[in-house]
């Protein structure tokens, strides 16, 4: 059984997905949720799904082996990022080798990068009068949304679509979308 762990920062409504999408899955399941911040609803979700889930703090991050040492005791075979807002460390990334990945809710390369994340890259689309957005799944490397794209999918936007309205069509997305592209890495 493949192991999965899950970072993220806010809500967790693409770790709840993920969750639920490998309960009772023979190919594996997600086995923990690790988030930066204490007040995170994902904490309360994975709960309720009884799955495992802590918070970290900066120094546990960056500057200690601490959670570099609850990964190497979870042996998970895939990382993921869902909605997880700091860069992750070169000492994380190379112990796990392609083994951490994120979603963005734009098409990368454009509306990416430090501070390009939620709301903000949808209010940047509708500002500058695209006509599509999407999702991209990719490896993470020591840049902000610079790793290899695994996968990409497009939405239409509208001119007459507000940022939330951009924002929903993301969500779909990306609850259609990343669990299987997730199971896809999995099966190899």
């Amino acid at each position: 059984m493949k192991r999965i762990v899950i970072f993220a920062s806010g809500s967790g409504t693409n770790a709840e997905n993920l969750i639920k999408f490998f309960h009772n899955r023979e190919l594996g399941s997600v086995i923990q949720v690790l988030t930066n911040n204490p007040r995170a609803k994902v904490l309360e979700r994975a709960k309720n799904l009884e799955v495992s889930a802590l918070s970290f703090n900066k120094i546990a991050f960056f500057k200690t082996n601490d959670v570099l040492n609850i990964l190497k005791a979870s042996q998970p075979d895939l990382i993921v990022l869902a909605g997880f807002l700091w860069k992750f460390p070169e000492h994380i990334l190379n112990a796990f080798p392609n083994k951490v990945i994120n979603i963005h809710p734009a098409l990368l390369p454009k509306y990416g990068g430090k501070g390009m994340y939620g709301m903000h890259v949808h209010k940047a689309i509708v500002k500058n009068k695209e006509s599509e957005s999407g999702i991209t799944i990719h490896y993470v490397n020591e840049n902000y949304d610079e790793g290899a794209i695994i996968f990409q999918t497009k939405c239409e936007v509208l001119p007459s679509d507000s940022a939330e309205d951009v924002a929903n069509k993301i969500h779909e997305l990306e609850m259609t979308h990343f669990p299987l592209v997730v199971e896809q890495l999995l099966n190899g």
